[in-house]
């Protein structure tokens, strides 16, 4: 039986042991930022094991994936020290900081003979699965239009703090690179179109913010309203909006932004095809949308029994049981593993792969181009 390590103890880190243990995989232990933080996670999570430096878990045999929800910056450099230690890795996105590094990791992923995945785990709702069956078998027909968002309120105000916003950290772009490729991801996938061009604004709402003396793990710096930090410039966006043309003629838009009152994880697609159309929202994971011009539209509920072979797998539980987000990261992981166990790494991966992370890379800073010299800018893969 595969075991796994996990990397960093953040919002991230917990999330990956709770679906590793859903699945019955062994999690050997997990690693912080120091000793003290990696102890202090495995009491809290029931690990026996806290390795004192990653190198331990580099060099421990009985570990044969290393799950990385470290920040942004460490992912490259991590990534590259675990597939030359012979470790499959699971990398939460973006997968480095920039596509030169992704190319590194794609070339390194095939000279070791290991399996790497990003994880992209929307792809991986029940309904977003129907709908790319549904798209790839034309019941949408010629796609016209995709269009959506990705805003939340979680840095809405000037007190809220995470280290994404460090681009020592997090990088360069925020909102792009942190919700936006989750979006990007899951329309290039539903629809199997490619990006060709952008055109980006972005635009930084708060300019200034307050840095607590202490750590903010994601999320729950919204429970903390006091100003009382240091005070930093801010130099990465609040806000995107960005244009796209698709591979095959389509039209597409997307808004991002963290600082949207009372929208809490609100990311939606629509696909306006030639017969029909398909939309869904997180918030609302179990219902999708069906648009048609000559007949009522419709709402399909999640029920395994009413969807197309493709996706029922990832569809557990019966009609009217609802799944949502932390259900998604179980059927990733057991995409992945499985995959990994059958032991034949030419054949199409269920996941999103390190060279999907590699174009996601890419089209960011394709984005970054386009909202820097204000334009429209071709995607080079």
């Amino acid at each position: 039986m595969l075991k796994a390590a996990i990397i960093g103890c953040g919002f991230m880190g917990g999330t990956h042991t709770e679906s590793l243990r859903r699945l019955g995989i062994p999690v050997t232990g997990l690693c912080g930022i120091d000793p003290d933080e990696g102890q202090n996670a495995a009491r809290r999570w029931n690990l026996g094991t806290a390795y004192q430096a990653y190198e331990e878990v580099l060099t421990d045999p009985s570990v044969d994936v290393i799950h990385l929800c470290t920040p942004n910056y460490l992912h490259y450099p991590m990534a590259t020290a675990a597939l030359k230690a012979g470790k499959h890795v699971l990398c939460e996105k973006p997968l480095a900081n920039n596509s030169k590094e992704a190319a590194e990791l794609v070339r390194l992923e095939k000279e070791t003979g290991r399996v790497g995945a990003v994880n992209y785990n929307l792809r991986f709702y029940p309904l977003n699965q129907e709908a790319r069956a549904r798209t790839a078998a034309g019941d949408l027909g010629e796609i016209r239009l995709i269009h959506g968002e990705y805003c939340q309120d979680w840095l809405f105000l000037p007190s809220d703090w995470n280290w994404r916003l460090q681009p020592e950290l997090g990088g360069n772009l925020r909102v792009v690179a942190d919700i936006g490729t989750h979006w990007m991801d899951a329309v290039t996938w539903l629809t199997g179109l490619e990006i060709r061009t952008v055109c980006a604004d972005f635009a930084t709402f708060l300019p200034t913010r307050y840095k607590p003396q202490r750590e903010v793990e994601t999320f729950s710096g919204k429970l903390n309203t006091q100003i009382d930090g240091e005070a930093v410039e801010i130099h990465t966006e609040d806000y995107a909006a960005i244009l796209f043309k698709f591979s095959n003629g389509a039209r597409g838009t997307l808004t991002l932004s963290q600082i949207s009152a009372g929208r809490k994880n609100n990311f939606w697609w629509e696909l306006n095809g030639s017969k029909a159309s398909l939309s869904w929202r997180q918030e609302n994971p179990n219902e999708l949308w069906i648009g048609h011009r000559d007949k009522p539209n419709e709402f399909l509920l999640k029920d395994p029994a009413l969807m197309h072979p493709a996706a029922r797998a990832t569809a557990p539980y019966p009609g009217g049981h609802a799944e949502g987000y932390p259900d998604t990261f179980v059927q990733l992981f057991k995409a992945f593993y499985t995959y990994i166990a059958a032991g034949d790494f030419t054949r199409e991966r269920p996941f999103a792969a390190f060279e999907d992370g590699r174009r996601e890379l890419i089209l960011c800073e394709a984005i970054q181009r386009s909202a820097e010299e204000g334009r429209w800018v071709e995607v080079m893969y």
